[in-house]
């Protein structure tokens, strides 16, 4: 059975889109059976054209890719979801609206990276940034992909998420 992760940012346009886009690409190269989404709280509706950059240099199809609301899966037909990481500080502090899938309500963890789009340094630094950014993402998401998700219970899964996040 397939895991479901959405990752949300507030904007949805560059930390939760490399989280989206790695946590994919690393779960098809290990053969894993886990499929990320990501979405905002207030989506901007533009994906921020570094986080791009940064996921195609690494190899990976962004061209299905968009900003979108957490409230499409909120709605019947959205995915169940297993699990609900927050990857920026605004985001962790909002109500949540309520994810109910097929095991009830996901297991919610945060997973903060400070906003690369804030970065100094010119199109230079920024491009730094968010290299940085995904490849820090793509360490944690590569320990979450090692973790037996079929047969966690949900205080175990969380203990292990917010293990993660403290790594």
């Amino acid at each position: 059975m397939t895991t479901h992760v959405l990752i949300l940012c507030t904007h949805n346009s560059a930390r939760s889109v490399l989280s989206e886009g790695m946590l994919n690409h690393l779960a098809a190269k290990l053969g894993k059976d886990v499929k990320a989404h990501s979405a905002g709280s207030a989506p901007s509706g533009r994906l921020n054209p570094f986080a791009i950059e940064a996921l195609n240099n690494a190899g990976i199809d962004t061209s299905a890719y968009r900003s979108k609301s957490w409230d499409e899966f909120s709605t019947d037909g959205a995915p169940p979801l297993s699990i609900v990481i927050t990857v920026c500080d605004s985001a962790a502090a909002e109500t949540c609206p309520v994810f109910f899938g097929g095991h009830g309500q996901p297991v919610k963890v945060h997973w903060g990276y400070p906003d690369p789009s804030n970065a100094e340094g010119g199109d230079e630094g920024k491009r730094r940034a968010f290299e940085l950014t995904r490849q820090a993402i793509g360490y944690k998401m590569l320990q979450l992909l090692a973790l037996p998700l079929d047969t966690m219970d949900k205080p175990a899964l969380a203990d292990a998420l917010n293990a993660i996040a403290r790594s």
